[in-house]
């Protein structure tokens, strides 16, 4: 899964000249030194989301869907490196729903269309699928806005 390019921000470590592991570490060093609780309930949720019904590409997509639209930098290049982790998608339409589907949410502020919820639900998703799309938009707005806040994206 690919995402448009984004303009860098000013950062804790330059993206440029540090890995992954080391702008990962600095924005979780950053945020437990600046707001604890925010770190924590991000990682409360993640954890929650991690456990939803939603398959892991599908998890990935919205993850990925969340980061790009608000330029969280890291947290799109730590999920594609996630998501190139996990193997060949299983479906590219379905993923390409539950895309559709995230954005949707995030446009609509969770007040989808019947109409888009029915095409979500025919690419083979659930309710509570749609439901489980809502707490990931929501673990990783908190973590992208934060990201955002303390210039670690």
């Amino acid at each position: 899964m690919s995402h448009a390019s984004h303009t860098p921000h000013a950062s804790h470590t330059p993206r440029a000249t540090a890995t992954l592991p080391e702008r990962t570490a600095g924005a979780v060093a950053l945020l437990k030194a600046q707001a604890p609780q925010v770190l924590d309930a991000f990682f409360a949720l993640s954890a929650i989301f991690e456990s939803t019904t939603l398959d892991p590409h599908s998890r990935e997509t919205v993850i990925l869907t969340v980061a790009a639209r608000n330029q969280c930098h890291l947290c799109v290049d730590i999920h594609e490196a996630k998501y190139e982790a996990l193997g060949p998608a299983p479906s590219a339409e379905r993923l390409d729903a539950v895309r559709t589907f995230t954005l949707q949410v995030l446009a609509a502020s969770g007040a989808v269309p019947d109409a888009e919820l029915a095409a979500f639900q025919a690419a083979g998703y659930t309710r509570r699928n749609a439901l489980e799309v809502v707490l990931g938009v929501g673990a990783y707005t908190l973590s992208t806005f934060a990201n955002r806040l303390v210039r670690a994206a």
